[in-house]
């Protein structure tokens, strides 16, 4: 490992959750494919157990194993862009406000989620939900192809052409099947959109994700629409809508002006911004150095069972801390076939992100809030659920993530990595 760097921090100090405390025993920060196939032949000749480290937002701190060697891919953040051909080629390791910093200059954008400090490899290999989705398809819908350190040393480039089926699998299969040294993603044409926040207090919840239900049921591809549960202003739970319209503007005014009009705001904020403003409005959530848990559920829509599960939620809300953001998915992502990639779910449908945060120390309460809101979810929930916010212990939802994939799944895990070395997002027993 010529160019790599060899260390022995606190795998605490590299992750986004402090509430993981994974002390790996080697930490290798990898420069080139070369570094990754030497940490991979050093780990199974040693017999030790192998992660790999992107942006490190998985909450459940899977991108560092315990007592093992960690492929840190910081030091490959490199994006150089075709603007022409509306292609990126992103480094392992770039987040995705490297990709956005990097593309703007040329009117571009790319499929992300909604966060600018979130690893676009492991983002993009387990889904990637966010505000362009309805327009352009999740991010995984927007890969082209990926070059793949597998568990036998060999370095291959996976797209339609070369390595289809491995191509197929990393679409929705997560890291499962190699190291992804590199991404080529497609980029689309967007100088600036229209987005912000809108704020409402809790009192009106019901009646806005009501609203909300029937507008976004023929909503077109240019708006997608995040809500949620946060606290607001004064302490008290809220509800938010976070719009963003990613069509011609003088049209997108109305739409997202009458999403005001579903209550009355404590606080609204919309205007004409860019992609990278858009993302900085949930920066909070991308703190360093406090604890999270995550929860999931997948639902059609905000019927009465699900909205009354929220504003329990609310209710019993344990920290300013904590929130439920409600990803949209329509429009484009739904013209994908289940099984046109791994990503099985192409039913318009919302994912529930139950996020739990607290400063250190004992987080039970945290995480049984959590635990509670997901549990009465569950009877109005569709099976399975979101693979990138799984945790290791969603038994139930794991076996019914990927649908009629699994088995084309569980095939090309054992093609591609037989001897089980990657581990990344949860895929079903019959995956392994």
């Amino acid at each position: 490992m010529d160019s790599a760097q060899v260390q022995v921090p606190d795998g605490a100090l590299v992750i986004w959750n402090a509430a993981v405390h994974h002390r790996p025993a080697l930490i290798v920060r990898t420069e080139s494919p070369r570094d990754v196939q030497e940490a991979i032949r050093v780990a199974r000749d040693h017999g030790m157990r192998l992660s790999v480290l992107g942006g490190g937002n998985d909450w459940a701190g899977r991108a560092v194993c315990d007592g093992g060697l960690v492929i840190d891919m910081s030091g490959m953040r490199s994006v150089t862009v075709d603007p022409g051909a509306r292609v990126a080629t992103v480094g392992g390791g770039v987040i995705a406000a490297d990709l956005i910093d990097a593309i703007t200059p040329y009117g571009l954008v790319a499929a992300t989620g909604n966060v600018g400090c979130v690893g676009m490899t492991g983002l993009t290999l387990g889904g990637g939900y966010g505000p362009l989705n309805g327009r352009f398809g999740l991010a995984l819908d927007n890969l082209l192809g990926a070059e793949v350190v597998l568990a036998d040393g060999r370095i291959v480039t996976a797209d339609a052409t070369h390595e289809p089926e491995l191509f197929w699998a990393l679409r929705g299969g997560g890291g499962n099947f190699g190291v992804v040294t590199s991404m080529r993603v497609r980029l689309h044409a967007l100088d600036r959109l229209i987005g912000g926040m809108i704020v409402f207090p809790w009192s009106q919840a019901a009646r806005v994700w009501r609203a909300l239900d029937e507008v976004l049921s023929t909503a077109p591809d240019e708006l997608t629409v995040q809500s949620g549960l946060l606290s607001g202003p004064d302490g008290n739970p809220a509800v938010y809508l976070a719009p963003a319209w990613s069509g011609e503007l003088r049209s997108g005014e109305a739409a997202v002006d009458a999403l005001a009009k579903l209550g009355t705001p404590l606080t609204t904020h919309l205007a004409p911004m860019t992609y990278r403003e858009m993302l900085g409005l949930f920066d909070a959530w991308g703190v360093r150095g406090l604890c999270w848990a995550i929860r999931t559920r997948t639902v059609a829509g905000y019927t009465p069972g699900v909205v009354d599960a929220l504003l329990d939620a609310g209710q019993t809300l344990t920290s300013p801390r904590s929130g439920i953001p409600i990803h949209h998915f329509h429009g484009a992502s739904t013209r994908i076939l289940p099984d046109e990639t791994a990503f099985a779910n192409r039913r318009p449908h919302f994912v529930v992100e139950i996020v739990a945060g607290w400063e250190r120390g004992d987080g039970a309460a945290h995480r049984a809030w959590a635990a509670a809101v997901t549990a009465a979810l569950a009877p109005h929930a569709l099976a399975g659920g979101y693979q990138n916010l799984l945790g290791p212990h969603d038994h139930q939802q794991i076996a019914h993530a990927y649908g009629d994939n699994a088995m084309r799944l569980s095939a090309a895990k054992r093609h591609y990595d037989p001897d089980g070395v990657f581990s990344a997002i949860p895929l079903p027993t019959t995956a392994r």
